[in-house]
Formats: C-alpha cells, sequence, structure tokens
C-alpha cells in the first residue's frame, strides 16, 4: 500500500505530537516495509530527529507542489491522487476537507478534547478551529483512532459518533526510555543538572491543569530527606506554584529544569525514586509510560485515562487531595520491597504498549479500511 500521512508535526515538531507522529511513521516502516510511507508537510525543519527520520526507507517526505495556507486542508488532495494515496492517515485530529469524495478511505487519531473539557485554556479562536476540525474529520474519516478508552468515550459524548467507528489504540514512547543508562552516563547527568540525591520526579508543562500545585502542596508533608525535581515549560500558573513553594518554606526543596535536551531525559527518570503525576485531565498520559519504561514507581490522579497508562500497580489519588498524594508518595519512599514490586509488574504492564505492538493492530487497521 501507499499510505499517506499528515506529517506538518512529524516534521517539525519535538513536543508530543511530533514524537507521536514519527514513531508511529517510522515503526510501521520498520515492521511493514513492503509499504511505502508518504509525509505531506508543509515545511520540514532540519534538526538531527527529523533529518533521522525522513531518511528512513519506505518513507517519502512530501512538501506542497501548489503554494497556499490551505494546502493541508485543500490542495493536498491532488497529490494524495498523483502519489496513488491507497490510504490517508489524519495523525492530529484533521483530515483534509472533502477527502471522502476522492475515493481514498481516511483514518484519524484524536488525542483528547481538552479543548473542550477544558475551554479556559484556549483562546477562543483556537477553540472555534479545533472544534470544526475535530468535528469534521470524526464525521468524514472512514475510521477514528482514540489514544485511549477515556477519549473514546469523550469523542462518543461530545461529538455523538457510533462507537463501532472508534478503535483505541494506545501510543508507545520512545525507545530511548526502554534502555538503562551506564552508571557513567548517569554521573554525568547527575552533575550537568546538579541533582539531588534522592529525587521524586514530576514531567509535563507547568500549567493548571497538569496540577503541580497539589504536589507541592503534597511534599510539605513528604519525607525531608527527597526533593522535588520539576521538569518542563513554565506559564502563568507558575506563578500561583511559586507562591505556595515560598510560602510553605520548599524553596530548597524543588528543583525546576527547562529545556532539557531529549537525550538527557530518560537518564533523569531513571535515578528517581517516584515519578508523581497528579494531572487532572489527560488524554492517554505517556510521562506514565516513560517512567514505568525506566523503572519507577508511579503515584498519579484518578479521573482521567491515567489508570490506564499506569496499570493496576501503579498508585492512584483524586486530583486535589494533596495529603492523599503526601501518603502515597511516603508509603513508597518508606517501604523497598514495594518499590521493586511497583518496579517489576511495572515493567510487565508497559510491554501493552510496546512498539511492535502498536503497529500490528495499526496496520490490520489499515488493511481493514482499505478493504
Amino acid at each position: 500500500m501507499n499510505i499517506g500521512f499528515d506529517g506538518k508535526r512529524a516534521a517539525n515538531n519535538l513536543t508530543g505530537l511530533g514524537n507521536y507522529s514519527r514513531s508511529l511513521i517510522g515503526h510501521l516502516a520498520k515492521y511493514f516495509p513492503q509499504n511505502q510511507y508518504f509525509v505531506y508537510s508543509p515545511k520540514v525543519k532540519d534538526i538531527p530527529q527529523v533529518n533521522a527520520f525522513i531518511n528512513t526507507k519506505a518513507i517519502h517526505l512530501k512538501l506542497p507542489e501548489t503554494k497556499g495556507l490551505l494546502w493541508r486542508s485543500l490542495g493536498i488532495k491532488k497529490q494524495l491522487l498523483k502519489d496513488r494515496i491507497d490510504l490517508y492517515h489524519g495523525l492530529s485530529h484533521e483530515i483534509p476537507i472533502g477527502i471522502h469524495k476522492t475515493g481514498i478511505p481516511s483514518i484519524v487519531t484524536i488525542h483528547d478534547l481538552i479543548f473542550i473539557k477544558f475551554p479556559k485554556n484556549f483562546g477562543v479562536i483556537d477553540r472555534f478551529i479545533y472544534n470544526l476540525k475535530t468535528r469534521y474529520a470524526c464525521k468524514h474519516a472512514d475510521g477514528i483512532i482514540a489514544i485511549s478508552e477515556q477519549t473514546k468515550q469523550d469523542i462518543i459524548q461530545f461529538f455523538k459518533i457510533a462507537p463501532d467507528k472508534i478503535e483505541v489504540i494506545y501510543q508507545s514512547c520512545d525507545d530511548s526510555f526502554k534502555l538503562q543508562a551506564t552508571a557513567e552516563t548517569k554521573k554525568l547527568v547527575h552533575e550537568k543538572y546538579n541533582l539531588p540525591d534522592q529525587y521524586i520526579l514530576n514531567v509535563g508543562t507547568i500549567e493548571t491543569r497538569k496540577n503541580l500545585l497539589t504536589l507541592i502542596k503534597a511534599l510539605k508533608n513528604v519525607n525531608e530527606a527527597y526533593k522535588l525535581v520539576v521538569i518542563g515549560k513554565k506559564t502563568g500558573y507558575y506563578k500561583l506554584v511559586e507562591k505556595e513553594i515560598q510560602e510553605q518554606g520548599l524553596i530548597d526543596r524543588v528543583l525546576f529544569l527547562q529545556n532539557v535536551p531529549f537525550t538527557d531525559l530518560p537518564v533523569i527518570y531513571q535515578m528517581a525514586t517516584v515519578f508523581a503525576y497528579p494531572s487532572v485531565y489527560e488524554g492517554f498520559g505517556i510521562p506514565i509510560i516513560e517512567a514505568l519504561y525506566t523503572h519507577v514507581p508511579v503515584v498519579a490522579a484518578t479521573g482521567s485515562c491515567l489508570e490506564e497508562a499506569g496499570g493496576p500497580n501503579s498508585i492512584y489519588v483524586h486530583p486535589t487531595d494533596h495529603t492523599a498524594l503526601a501518603n502515597a508518595i511516603n508509603k513508597i519512599l518508606a517501604n523497598p520491597d514495594l518499590q521493586a514490586e511497583m518496579k517489576e509488574k511495572g515493567i510487565a504492564y508497559v510491554q501493552k504498549f510496546n512498539n511492535e505492538h502498536i503497529s500490528n493492530q495499526m496496520m490490520q487497521l489499515y488493511i481493514k479500511t482499505f478493504k
């Protein structure tokens, strides 16, 4: 098959959607090399991760043959027909307008409906555009991929889509999280960031939905031998977090890191004792997968899909209950046997998210849709 993809994020972004896109296409090319994979993007960023991706055998970068701001939504259809694309996959909430009239079957991945569930996090225009594109894609695509059962239920609830049109296919994380760093590498990374000897880790944009404030409140009652390392971009919400840190007298117990190179991130995970992720809502929760693959026990929040990511042997608390969060973290810190059990069962659980399994699920859906 000739399979086309919306490659804007794969060819330009180093964040979640870009990583998802490159990982999915790259592993499809690895496990199903008999197909050709066409990546359509209005531009391409000259960075190592993207260069390695587009130089992979059977992957073909396709730039616009005609100029225009609406190329991804309209003009791309002529190129899809010219390239004899058998199936098109919109990797992030949208498909070209009118693709269902070209005879090319399409699939769309819906990661989350955060813009509907947490509208205050988005501008009015952004919400309008996201809503328009996502509703259109769900209505006109031949199949929908939800990255979690939570997202599937949200699509059914808000867009009134028939359940049998939606298939849940989970994500994995980058393979670098699945490799143990050497003692020398850990030492170098530890010194580079002046990391504490013992720490709890939190990774994610510092914004309201990620709920770092509850973790800061919990830290006051967590074993003082452990500090908190936070990796993520700061937003306006950071001011509330900073104020809480000062009021609780925790300035010396919290280390913020920004712009950490992706190559260092798995190593920082591996040296953590606990990963704490009290996010109020997620489409899936990739940082939890990353933690489990790096053999770190997880404490997360109830209320969305984090139980799907973390499995039955992680610990979950209500996202606003900082006392329960502190108790859960202390329980793990005080019990080496529990730590060992959570690591062993956690790494066994995340095998359901390995790339070969996900690639097989995806290809089965492609074949079913193409037929």
